[in-house]
């Protein structure tokens, strides 16, 4: 296995992240990738647990994540997720990144490594669940989801508010927004006893309104016993 600079701690450069992600490519990887769904035409076949264990021993470095990001290809997008800086993530380019979303495997790892620790997290939440596109609207609720988990110290009202979105947005039938909504209201629920009951009575104002939301009620109300 190559091993690009940058284990020490040191930058990484753009060609060197090339150089590794060529010398771990697989076409067995690249093939299964659209067993899950997710397009492969721009994708060179590195695992997914490689490329985080790549990340992991690296520093952040928001420049070459830009420059990674700029490349547009399935694993250079992985990596430019993996090694942005949070802290660093301005509302203008979370929301460029996100409308150029295309497949839900990015969106995912955008939000649950990435956006849901930026300062505005929380605030791209409606921003993206009015979007009609795609996958910035499951960015909205994937959002959400991530937030459910890593957010330790949020209250119960953001949560409350993107029930309301999800309310709002449970008739979208496209299924990866709807999941993206079924993960976010059931993680949500399981915060505490408060947003338990909350996310009870949003299945039942929203199972009888249509054939989407009765099975998104159905989940949620599976999931939470």
């Amino acid at each position: 296995m190559s091993r690009a600079g940058g284990a020490d701690g040191t930058r990484l450069s753009l060609a060197e992240v090339k150089d590794w992600l060529a010398a771990n490519a697989s076409e067995t990887e690249r093939q299964k990738l659209s067993g899950y769904g997710i397009p492969n035409d721009r994708a060179i076949g590195v695992a997914m647990g490689q490329m985080l264990a790549y990340a992991r021993k690296r520093p952040k470095d928001p420049a070459l994540a830009a420059a990674l990001w700029a490349d547009g290809g399935y694993e250079m997008r992985t990596l430019a997720l993996l090694l942005d800086d949070p802290a660093t993530l301005t509302r203008a380019r979370m929301d460029a990144m996100a409308d150029e979303f295309d497949n839900w495997a990015i969106c995912d790892t955008a939000c649950f490594r990435l956006f849901d620790k930026a300062p505005e997290a929380w605030e791209t939440v409606p921003r993206w669940a009015a979007s009609e596109r795609l996958y910035t609207r499951r960015a909205a609720f994937a959002q959400v989801w991530g937030l459910s988990v890593h957010d330790k110290a949020a209250g119960d009202q953001p949560f409350l508010d993107a029930l309301a979105l999800a309310e709002a947005h449970a008739n979208d039938a496209r299924p990866h927004v709807s999941k993206a909504i079924s993960m976010a209201v059931r993680a949500t629920g399981k915060r505490n006893s408060t947003l338990r009951a909350a996310t009870l009575d949003w299945a039942d104002r929203i199972a009888p309104r249509g054939k989407t939301e009765a099975r998104l009620a159905r989940e949620v109300r599976r999931a939470l016993g």
